[in-house]
């Protein structure tokens, strides 16, 4: 007998090779899994609800995985922080689940934060965590462009042209620009998103910010539906994978 267990968990991209195992770098899946091995003594699949992507943080990344009857969650969530060694991963809660249960396609929604430092001086102690932007944001203009991502469209302008998923179309719940201290914070939230599609937005809405584009010019590119009318990636480091939602 097994038991389900959903893990909440809490981690600095830098190190990493995005979330999922790779044959070419450590990845947050194969720190986790290799602790879980540790823990029930046979190899243990740990499933994300996201693939971050390399540099990616996550305060709110969820995962699931399958432990023999005599371990609870209390147990799994103490003995993976054990077992996870320096690395800077950290189950923050588990819980039980059913055995039906996917941390990925049960999930109705996902939430992400970006943070933009937009100042001239670099960052010392959050080098590696926000976006080191040199010129000045004009959050409100931000704010007014990021209105026409709101709803349901076709993502194309962007979306990664490696993107693997079946359709462009996507609903996007809040798209919030936010002033806080010398950051600006653009807070998304959707039931999914396509392969680089925050970081896309954030690096179209940096050109509005920064006065190279009119607000009205983000319309512009998304009806284009071709991701060479957009703007650029924004880099990965700003970005935080925030919270996941179920209905359970």
């Amino acid at each position: 007998m097994t038991r389900r267990i959903l893990i909440i968990v809490e981690y600095d991209g830098g190190p990493f090779y995005g979330w999922q195992r790779q044959i070419d770098g450590p990845t947050v899946q194969q720190v986790l899994e290799q602790a879980a091995a540790t823990l029930t003594g046979s190899e243990t699949l740990v499933q994300g609800a996201g693939r971050t992507d390399s540099g990616v943080h996550a305060t709110g990344q969820a995962a699931h995985l399958d432990v023999p009857d005599k371990f609870d969650a209390e147990r799994v969530m103490q003995a993976l922080n054990a077992l996870t060694g320096d690395h800077p991963v950290s189950v923050l809660s588990a819980r039980e689940v059913p055995a039906d249960f996917h941390a990925r396609f049960s999930a109705t929604g996902r939430r992400y934060l970006y943070r933009i430092l937009p100042r001239r001086q670099p960052p010392a102690l959050d080098q590696g965590r926000v976006w080191h932007h040199r010129t000045a944001l004009d959050a409100d203009a931000m704010q007014q462009a990021a209105n026409f991502l709101v709803g349901r469209h076709d993502f194309t302008s962007f979306r990664a042209t490696h993107c693997q998923a079946d359709s462009p179309l996507r609903t996007l719940d809040e798209l919030r620009i936010e002033a806080v201290g010398e950051e600006v914070h653009i807070h998304a939230a959707a039931r999914s998103f396509l392969h680089h599609q925050v970081r896309n937005m954030v690096g179209t809405l940096a050109l509005v910010g920064s006065g190279k584009w009119q607000p009205d010019a983000v319309a512009t590119a998304l009806a284009a539906c071709d991701r060479s009318a957009a703007g650029p990636t924004a880099p990965p480091e700003g970005l935080y994978l925030t919270a996941v939602s179920y209905p359970i």
